[in-house]
Order: structure tokens, then C-alpha cells, then sequence
């Protein structure tokens, strides 16, 4: 959860070697190396923020250096833990350093600030920064969630004077995100002393933090309703905020100015890109704006249909597809959020099409046009079917090719897999979508990853995740044939290992002996009995996920070999559209997204022999 604890009177003993000392835990916790601007920041902000502290005689209080926020990848600079002074209750405050000596705002806007060093990129206000870390502290931390005044922010520009940052004050601060600079040094040593209690002991109070237990994550469609109909229900952290302001944004300078601007936000399973979508439709709703959801998944689309709008209709309507904007009046929007838009499709048409609108024109042409903002939310590891074009690259050309100005913005955090890159990359290797080879597994304390050694071991497992309280799921490559329910209402076990047999989830929208609809699997607690494929389980999540690799992928020698006789997708069979290669490509992603799925952990298990050795040479 953090790369060094330490007092402040401990950390004069290790000042000196401190830059080489994260940088070694952050090696061996992330497999990755500091960045230049990171080991300033450590060599250079850390003993300033010390020498506060040691100022205004808190030598005891306890320093969590890079903090990880729980179940993501980001980490907040310094997290204080101590006593407070007047309740002597435990402590916390967030604070984020930053170098900076200018900043001003960007535009005219109140949330965003460019700064030198950034070459003009927007980036979020610091103060909305730390507030963003304060909320997400306290919404997954048990040990805070009663206490919601036991945690303060504050961002530290220790450099800067006030007359160089004078834009950031248009923000009013709060006790969860303010601003201090060097100029307000005595100020900022105040603001201390009213956190913590002079020469009082921080182990317990950070003792506590780093010991409580993680609360399950806010399911995404658990809160689409209120997110949609009231008011904004997630906690979006840096290039989330960042992402979420600058959509803002370019949604109002379009408005007044008439202009129009394409926005691509990509990141891997779990980096927020959802999260992001909701929030926008919640915001842009609220503001009035004309603004629609789509996606070109059915089990998506539907599944926020009926938990977004189950107490307004009218809701349901703002939740489309990719296909619906064939007859769209250009700009007829303020903003289109196309969510999972790796899915993009050729064209819209279909057997159902009209035959006015067989145009033969491209889908993503369409979704260009119909507003003034369109935002395209991707991950190019997910195109898991023929057909499906949603690449940056393709956008891209496509918006050129209209004169349309184009902004990408990358989400490098992860927030599903336990907020582990680790396991991410791991997972890429593995399948051989990112070079470098396969690595053992370690020990992740924040994912867990094992092999069972059959289907029954993998349902067990996840039985046991099911009667803890958490949520989990068994999903599989698609293998088996699949059939429609008895006339009974009982289904058909068709995915058969040995003496293991389950059913698939149900192929309609409608339930079916106790199996909630297909658009339901993922996230009703009835979907456990049903293995679920790749058009059940991709654009969800769940805390626990059981994958079962089949026929399909299988090792041998030193390679990945895919096996299309042993795939059963209907998609798949057309030998003209989809090449060996485009299928050794598709069925490779398919498998990237059931593993990562997991919030908390996977169990996997091979149906080859062989195949199943290599996984556990590797977990």
C-alpha cells in the first residue's frame, strides 16, 4: 500500500539515500522505474514538507511515502497519520507536492490549469486532485468510513509564491482540497498543528490505515440509477478527472463558439473508462445539454437500461447504440459517449436495416457527426469480434479526413485486478499480445491468481468468494456447443469437462428457470449456476473470476497455438471473412478480457493437459 513508512524524525536518518530506496520498492512492487520528474519530486519535496513538519514539532507523526489508493494503481505523495489535537481520535491528511513555480488557468476554466513544464496540457486543479484522493479514501476504507472528519487535503507548492500561481485561489478550498505555496509556509505549518498533536506517536493511527480492510468497490451498475438521475456518485482520480473536466469543457467552448472536437480516451480493463462515461451523462444531464450513452454491446446497453432508468423510462432512452444514429441530424448533440467503442462496427447496416439507410457508410463517420462533441471511450485489446474497427487509429482518420480536431487522452491506472499493472502486463505477456515473454507469477498481495486443478476445485473456490460476500463468476472460452433451454425451463449443461457439466448463460432477454436474462449474467447473483462467454462477461466486472481456457488456445513447445476447429462462435466459421490470423488474433483478446475481469482475483484451468502445465509452471 505504500513504497516507505517512516516518522518525520526517521526520515532525517535516510534522507540522504531516500530517491534510491523508492526507487527499488517501486521496481520490485510494479516492475517499473521512477520517472525523472518522480525522483525530483522525492529529492527535492519530501524534505521540504519534512522540514515543516519538524518546524511545527510533529516529529512523531508517521509518513506514508507514495501511498497506494486501495484497488488502483495511483498513489497519493504523502499520506500523514497521527492524533488529532482536540478530539485525540486518529489523523490523516493527504497531501500532494508539486514543484510548481507558474500555473494559470486554462481558458476560462475553474477545474483545469496548464502548467510550463506540461507544454500547455490541461490538467486538474491540485486542490480537486487531493479532494478526488480524500473521497476515495474514505469510500473504500472501512476504518474511515465512520469518521469521514478524521481525513483533510492539502496540495504543497512549495516553490511557487502567490503571485505565480494567483489562479489557482479562484477555487475556494475545503478541508478535503487546499491550496498552500512556499509564500504561505507559516500558514501551512498552522493548518498541521490543527491535524495533529504536537509530539504525539503516529504508528497507531497509521497502523490502522494500513491494516483496515478494503470495502468492496461501488459497482458501477449498482449506482447507475442515482449516478443518471440525482447526482455524481463516483470518485474519479487523476487522468479520470482529467479526462471528465476536459470533456466538460470542450462540451461548453462548442456551445458557445461552434465548434467541434473529437475526444479519445483509452486505457486497459479497468482504468475507469465506464466510470468516466456515467459520470459525464450524470453531469451533462444535470446541466441540460443534449447528450446520449451508447455502446455496441446488448448485454451493456441493456443491463444500464434497466438498472439506470428502472424508476424513470425516460432514462432507458438515453442508453443506445452505435447502430442508432444512421438517420442522426449532424450535431444534433452536445456530446455522444461511446462507451466500449473498440466495438465500432464497418458499417451500421444489418438484415433489419431500411433500405434508404443501406449507404454502405462507415459506423464511425456516423457517431463523428452526430455531435458536437463525440467521445469515443476504447481499449484496442478488446476487439473480440470480425468486424469490430474501434482503433484510435481509425478514428483518427476518419475525424482528419472531416476537419475535425481530434484530443486523446491515455488512462495508464488500473482500477480492476486489484488496481495491479502488474497483473495486467502479466496477463498480456502470457498471451503474447505485448513482447517480452511470460513471467512467473509473484505473490500480488493486492490480486490473487491460482490454477485449479479442475472444474469442481474452480467452482468450490468461488462458492467459498460467494459465501464471504463477495461476487464471482465462471466464464469460458467459447467451445461447446450451446443450446436452448428444455421446454421445462431447465437448461442444458453443455459446457462438459469430465464428469463436470454446466450450462451456459441464456441466450435471451428473458429468464429462464431461475437463470437471469443473458444482459444480466454478469451482475444478477442467479448467474452463478451459468458459465458465461465473452459477450456476457466483456464491459463488466466482478470481485472473483474462474476462466476456463479451452480447446481453443492451447500450448505447445514454446508458443500459443489457436485451434479453430475447436471453437464453436458463429462469428468465427466464415473462413473468407475472418483469416487463421485474424481468428489467432480474436480469440487471443477473448481470453485477455475473461482474465480480467477480477477485481480481487482469478482462478484459471485449462482443458489441455499440457496447456494446464504451463500455467502452473508459471502461478
Amino acid at each position: 500500500m505504500t513504497l516507505y513508512r517512516t516518522s518525520v524524525t526517521g526520515f532525517s536518518a535516510v534522507e540522504h539515500r531516500l530517491s534510491e530506496m523508492l526507487a527499488e520498492q517501486m521496481a520490485i512492487r510494479t516492475g517499473q522505474s521512477p520517472s525523472p520528474a518522480e525522483r525530483r519530486s522525492w529529492e527535492r519535496s519530501l524534505p521540504a514538507l519534512r522540514a515543516d513538519l519538524l518546524d511545527a514539532d510533529l516529529g512523531g507523526v508517521e509518513m506514508l511515502i507514495e501511498y497506494q489508493l486501495p484497488l488502483t494503481s495511483k498513489r497519493a505523495d504523502v499520506v500523514l497519520a497521527g492524533k488529532h489535537p482536540e478530539t485525540g481520535g486518529y489523523s490523516y491528511l493527504v497531501v500532494e507536492m508539486k514543484q510548481w513555480s507558474h500555473a494559470t488557468r486554462f481558458e476560462d476554466s475553474d477545474t483545469l490549469v496548464t502548467i510550463e513544464e506540461y507544454y500547455g496540457r490541461p490538467v486538474t486543479h491540485p486542490a480537486l486532485q487531493v479532494r478526488d484522493y480524500c473521497d476515495y479514501l474514505l469510500g473504500f476504507t472501512t476504518t474511515l468510513a465512520d469518521d469521514p472528519g478524521s481525513v483533510a487535503g492539502a496540495a504543497y507548492l512549495h516553490n511557487a509564491t502567490d503571485s505565480g500561481v494567483d489562479d489557482l485561489f479562484r477555487l475556494p478550498g475545503d478541508a478535503h482540497g487546499r491550496v498552500f505555496t512556499g509564500q504561505r509556509r507559516g500558514e501551512f505549518q498552522d493548518f498541521l498543528k490543527s491535524r495533529f498533536a504536537p509530539r504525539s506517536n503516529g504508528a497507531e493511527a497509521a497502523d490502522n490505515l494500513m491494516n483496515s480492510r478494503i470495502a468492496p468497490s461501488k459497482q458501477l451498475l449498482a449506482l447507475a440509477a442515482e449516478e443518471v438521475q440525482q447526482r455524481e456518485m463516483f470518485t474519479l482520480l487523476d487522468e479520470q478527472r482529467d479526462a471528465y473536466n476536459y470533456v466538460l469543457h470542450a462540451v461548453e467552448r462548442a456551445r458557445r463558439s461552434n465548434t467541434k472536437t473529437a475526444v479519445i480516451v483509452s486505457g486497459g480493463p479497468g482504468s475507469g473508462k465506464s466510470v468516466i462515461a456515467l459520470s459525464l451523462l450524470g453531469e451533462l444531464s444535470r446541466q441540460g445539454r443534449s447528450v446520449l450513452h451508447a455502446t455496441g454491446s446488448r448485454s451493456f446497453t441493456q443491463t444500464l437500461r434497466k438498472v439506470a432508468g428502472r424508476r424513470a423510462p425516460r432514462v432507458q432512452k438515453m442508453f443506445q447504440y452505435f447502430n442508432s444514429f444512421m438517420a442522426a441530424v449532424p450535431n444534433d448533440l452536445d456530446a455522444l459517449i461511446l462507451d466500449e467503442a473498440h466495438r465500432i462496427r464497418e458499417t451500421s447496416a444489418s438484415r433489419w436495416t431500411r433500405a434508404e439507410h443501406r449507404t454502405g457508410r462507415p459506423q464511425v463517420e456516423e457517431l463523428l457527426d452526430a455531435a458536437r462533441v463525440p467521445i469515443f471511450l476504447l481499449d484496442q485489446h478488446q476487439v473480440v469480434r470480425p468486424g469490430e474497427l474501434g482503433t484510435v487509429e481509425d478514428i483518427r482518420g476518419h475525424a482528419a479526413s472531416r476537419g475535425i480536431d481530434v484530443v486523446e487522452i491515455n488512462l495508464d491506472a488500473q482500477f480492476r485486478c486489484g488496481g495491479s499493472q502488474e497483473y495486467v502486463t502479466w496477463v498480456q505477456r502470457l498471451l503474447e499480445l505485448e513482447p517480452g515473454g511470460a513471467t512467473t507469477w509473484g505473490n500480488e498481495p493486492n490480486f490473487e491468481v491460482s490454477v485449479a486443478d479442475d472444474p469442481h476445485e474452480m467452482e468450490a473456490y468461488l462458492r467459498l468468494k460467494l459465501e464471504a460476500g463477495y461476487s464471482a463468476r465462471m466464464a469460458a472460452g467459447y467451445c461447446w456447443p450451446w443450446s436452448d433451454p428444455h421446454s421445462d425451463g431447465t437448461l442444458v449443461p453443455d459446457v462438459r469437462i469430465g464428469d463436470w457439466a454446466r450450462p451456459w448463460n441464456l441466450k435471451g432477454d428473458r429468464s429462464v428457470g431461475g437463470a437471469p436474462a443473458a444482459a444480466l449474467w454478469a451482475s444478477d447473483p442467479a448467474g452463478f449456476g451459468q458459465v458465461g462467454c465473452i459477450y456476457t462477461a466483456q464491459g463488466f466486472e466482478y470481485d472473483y473470476a474462474g476462466v476456463i481456457i479451452g480447446p481453443d488456445l492451447v500450448w505447445r513447445d514454446d508458443r500459443w497455438v489457436s485451434v479453430r476447429s475447436a471453437n464453436r462462435d458463429p462469428d468465427f466459421r466464415n473462413r473468407t471473412k475472418v483469416s487463421d490470423d485474424d481468428f489467432d488474433r480474436l480469440v487471443r483478446n477473448v481470453y485477455k478480457v475473461l482474465l480480467t475481469r477480477g477485481m480481487r482475483g482469478v482462478v484459471l484451468y485449462s482443458t489441455d493437459p499440457r496447456t494446464q502445465e504451463r500455467l502452473n509452471d508459471l502461478i
